[in-house]
């Protein structure tokens, strides 16, 4: 995409503390690129939008979202007052399926030595993106239930793994690793307990890294990995998984390097319109005080910047939240005493 452009993105807020997290990742980017460079259009979706009119999305809005945007900016889903989460589901995997966001997307680095739970690591030690396949897996909806609500309950949920899904999300990853130098990749599976849809991921995965030589390919088991976060997380570059693993793994790294609040994401598919969320949830208990961490939005929003091609500009912001963050000018989750968008004005102030 030409960086020259207007880039038009769908903006929403959301839930809970997520239209606060947005507003700041709002003003990081137009901090960065200057205002007239974006055009953010706020849509109302959220519990409210869905408890008022009985839909999560009006019909056909996803496919608008296609044909008149260049990019998706989420905030948060979840509310009390919809157990079911329908409207999130509709949403974020509606637009992860029928986008074909293939790619869910989700850096991990150390920016405070004090941020990271485990001895003796140092900013910059960890950094890590995982690649966890999004479109297929135990999240692809197939299944059923029988007898709901009585002793003899059924309830079944296919797990899909098709050879283009699973070469796609593998090759993105060593992509990766080749473009940033990361010069590892680390596939995750239960191969030894799902062999079937595991061992294709095993086949392909070994398939594609021979037309990488350079990179250093392996095959761990999830369950070894987890552990290998937690006992030198330093030794991995990329990770690539399915999409029930990546989910767990993926907030596992997350916590290592300070916690979700940290952790921003993007669900992409290269080229085409593309959606990006912070990872925290929408956090009921703390919306209104004015205390959520944007940070993690304001990371997102660079990923956003980097996949409409700007890339020089995303790089200025993950600079002023490393500075932000090494200055401790903070919300109290990471110790510091500033408001949320005390927060968002510090990264601005770097910009």
């Amino acid at each position: 995409m030409d960086a020259s452009t207007v880039t038009r993105v769908a903006l929403i807020g959301g839930d809970g503390i997520g239209p606060e997290v947005t507003e700041e990742a709002v003003k990081a980017m137009s901090a960065a690129c200057g205002g007239d460079a974006f055009r953010f259009d706020r849509l109302p979706y959220c519990a409210d939008f869905y408890l008022e009119t009985g839909k999560s999305l009006p019909e056909g809005e996803l496919l608008r979202f296609k044909r008149d945007y260049d990019a998706i900016f989420l905030g948060a889903l979840g509310d009390p007052r919809v157990p079911d989460m329908r409207h999130a589901r509709d949403i974020l995997l509606g637009a992860r399926m029928k986008l074909d966001l293939y790619i869910n997307k989700r850096p991990v680095r150390l920016l405070k030595e004090e941020l990271c739970p485990l001895k003796g690591r140092r900013r910059g030690d960890i950094d890590i993106v995982l690649y966890r396949e999004n479109t297929e897996g135990a999240y692809a909806g197939i299944g059923g239930t029988l007898h709901e609500g009585t002793d003899d309950e059924i309830a079944v949920t296919e797990m899909v793994a098709t050879r283009r899904g699973v070469e796609r999300i593998v090759r993105a990853a060593f992509e990766d690793a080749r473009s940033n130098g990361r010069g590892r990749v680390c596939m995750a599976s239960k191969y030894n307990a799902i062999p079937h849809a595991h061992g294709l991921w095993s086949r392909v995965f070994r398939a594609v890294a021979t037309e990488y030589p350079e990179i250093t390919s392996t095959e761990r088991f999830a369950d070894v990995v987890a552990m290998e976060l937690v006992r030198d997380p330093t030794q991995f570059g990329v990770i690539v998984t399915s999409n029930l693993l990546g989910d767990i793994l993926s907030d596992l790294a997350a916590q290592v390097v300070g916690g979700i609040g940290l952790a921003p994401s993007a669900n992409v598919h290269p080229g085409k319109v593309s959606l990006f969320e912070p990872v925290h949830g929408s956090a009921p208990d703390i919306t209104g005080k004015g205390i959520a961490n944007p940070l993690a939005a304001i990371l997102t929003g660079a990923m956003l910047l980097r996949h409409v091609g700007r890339q020089a500009d995303a790089k200025r912001i993950d600079a002023a939240v490393d500075a932000v963050i090494a200055s401790g000018q903070t919300t109290p989750d990471l110790g510091g005493t500033l408001t949320t968008s005390a927060v968002g004005d510090a990264v601005c102030s770097y910009l």
